[in-house]
Order: C-alpha cells, then structure tokens, then sequence
C-alpha cells in the first residue's frame, strides 16, 4: 500500500494539467479567457497533429492498398513511413477497449506517466523527495509544447519515456533494461538512434588511450538500439516492398547545411520571419550543456550533447518539439537554479500563460477531417 501511495503524485501530475487542458473542449466553451476555442468538442483533441496521421498507421498497418483506400489525406502512401511504428501498435493494443481515437490518448496518457515516473527516479538519484517531486511538477507542464504534445495523441510521452527509462538502467549498469528501453525508443521515433551514439561515446571516450580495458561484452545489449532500425525497416519491406523507404517519405527530413537555415523565412516549414524565440532555445541548450558537464553528469551530458547538436541543422519553426527529449535531462542539469525561491515564485505565474498558450496551440492545430468513420 505504502508503494501504491508513493506513486499518487506522479500520476495526479500527469492527469491534472492535461484533464485541465481538455475541459474547455470537452464542454464546448466558446471561449477562455478571450481565446476564441472550436467546438467539436473532444475532436479537436484527437485530430491534433500528428495523432490521426498514426491512427492511419494503425488501422492499416502500412498497406499502401488500404491507405489509399480509405484515407483522403492529401499525402503519399509513403509519407507514412516516417511515423515508427511503436506507437500505432500500441494504439492498436488498446483500441479493442477504447476505439482508435480514445486508445491514442490513453497511450498518451499512459506515457506521460512513464515519463514523468523515470524522470522522477532521475531526480531522485541527486535530491530528496521533496525536491524530486518539484523538479517532476515543473517537467509535468514545462515547456508549454511538452504539456501539449502529451494532451493529445503523439508519440513523444512514450519516446521520452523511453529514452529516461534506458538513461536510468544505463546508469545502473543494467544494459539489458538499457538496451530493450533503447529498442523501445527506437521503434517509436527515428532519433533514437542518437542514444546509442551516445553510449558508445560514453563508453570509448574515457578509454581512448586503452581500448583493451573496455569489456565490450556487457555492453552487447545495447546492440538492441540499432537493431531496432533493422527491425522497423524490414517491416517496411513487408508492407511497402522497400527496405528504405522512410527515406522516400517526402519532407520529413528537415535537417540542411549549413546550420541555422531556420532563420530562412522562405524555407517550407518555417514559413515566418518571428524566429527570435529560438535564439532563446539555443542558448537554454548551451548553457545546460556547460551545467552538465560542468557537474559530471556524464551520460546526460553526452546524451543531450549528440540531440543538441543536429536541432542547429533543424530548418523548422516547431523547433521546440523537436528539442523536447533535452528538456528532462536540462531540467537535471539546472537543477539548482530551479529549486530557488525565486524560480517558484516564477513558475507559479507562467502556469496561467503556458496553460492559455496550451488552449490556443491545440485549438489551431488539428487537422481537418470531415469523415470519421475511418479512423473509429
């Protein structure tokens, strides 16, 4: 029992803010706040992007035949492709109970838990539970995009869940949780490849004088991580006919050289020259680099050092979705900071912005879907 309760603060919050985010919508306010809001009700919620392009994924299991047959996306079949497949089968696991739609957000949910639970033995690893518990509330709802990505339906809660857990078990010297973790994130988005390149430079960087002191053979499991490309590339092969086909999936590659081309207002997914706020993320990111470094935190350090760096060849204005798997491991870093006085004063009035700006990114961003037939 004494377990049970120790988990009731994680999971209050992990459903708080996002129920609280979905209330508008659920009663159909018109509006919050002066925020003009739609009234589909909950709709909006799970047409958000990107979630009904992985219901589509769900439904078909990749058949380009029922794709095109069913879905009127203005996309190609291979388009598809780059959406991993973790969190399709997972939505598919669960949609017997909830139907695809109400499935997807469970999965949300659910992950957003499991995010919120590594990261809180993160913590917990460097502060007492107090302290712990404050830095998982702050992670709970910051940044904005973080709370709005696990509000509706995205891969991202389990993918960050993911990587805090392999992260975890890394550190623990429990390379097969490591790597079956790493399998995990490597299934649900294509990034995560970038942590295997991260432990194998923590691994062979402190030994470069003497490679022979390295026992590569306990660190085999974390093969898994690259075998999981393996993996959903031959899938692929099944469904579509072509092992490489996410690389013919269209413009989801956005990384370009040379760097900082998102300050290309004419780029396709830029598309707006009100950019100075990234300027701001790459300093958060530096700074928090300097901090992990500074204080040995070795296997975050080199994690958010290898993520870091490709968002400079990131040509696309949602730049802050794709820093996300950072934030946990920057909110580590500036733990100190962030447990002042001053930084809770701070935190308890950008609640009421970061929820308004939540309302507001979420009712603009779901796509248009006049048939819902398919997707139920």
């Amino acid at each position: 029992m004494d377990k049970i309760k120790k988990f009731i603060p994680i999971i209050l919050l992990s459903l708080i803010p996002t129920l609280l985010i979905w209330l508008p919508f659920f009663v159909r306010t018109v509006s919050f706040w002066t925020i003009p809001l739609p009234q589909q009700g909950m709709a909006t919620i799970v047409s958000n992007f990107d979630g009904p392009l992985y219901i589509v994924a769900e439904k078909t299991l990749y058949n380009p035949e029922l794709i095109g047959k069913n879905f009127q996306f203005p996309l190609t079949n291979e388009y598809y492709s780059a959406h991993f497949p973790m969190f399709p089968i997972l939505i598919k696991t669960f949609a017997p109970i909830f139907g695809s739609p109400y499935s997807m957000l469970f999965v949300t949910l659910s992950s957003s838990f499991l995010a919120l639970f590594f990261f809180y033995k993160h913590a917990k690893k460097y502060l007492n539970n107090t302290n712990a518990l404050w830095l998982t509330l702050i992670f709970s709802i910051f940044p904005a995009r973080w709370l709005i990505v696990r509000s509706v339906g995205s891969p991202e809660p389990f993918f960050i869940a993911a990587i805090l857990a392999s992260t975890y078990f890394f550190g623990k010297r429990k390379y097969w949780l490591a790597g079956i973790w790493g399998l995990l994130a490597q299934l649900t988005k294509s990034p995560a490849i970038l942590l295997f390149v991260a432990y194998v430079l923590q691994i062979f960087i402190p030994h470069l004088k003497n490679l022979k002191n390295i026992e590569v053979k306990k660190y085999l499991p974390l093969l898994l991580i690259p075998f999981g490309i393996v993996l959903v590339f031959s899938f692929y092969k099944f469904t579509y006919g072509d092992f490489w086909v996410y690389f013919k999936s269209g413009d989801n590659m956005h990384l370009f050289f040379p760097p900082f081309q998102i300050f290309n207002y004419s780029a396709p997914w830029v598309g707006t020259f009100w950019l100075e706020e990234v300027i701001f993320i790459y300093l958060i990111g530096i700074l928090g680099l300097y901090k992990l470094y500074q204080e040995k935190l070795t296997t975050y350090f080199y994690f958010s050092l290898v993520f870091f760096i490709p968002l400079l060849f990131v040509a696309h204005r949602d730049l802050m979705r794709y820093s996300l798997p950072l934030v946990p491991f920057l909110i580590l870093g500036y733990r100190e900071s962030l447990l002042k006085k001053e930084f809770k004063f701070a935190i308890i009035i950008l609640i009421v912005p970061i929820y308004l700006y939540s309302l507001a990114f979420i009712s603009q961003n779901a796509m248009p879907i006049a048939d819902w037939s398919p997707f139920l």
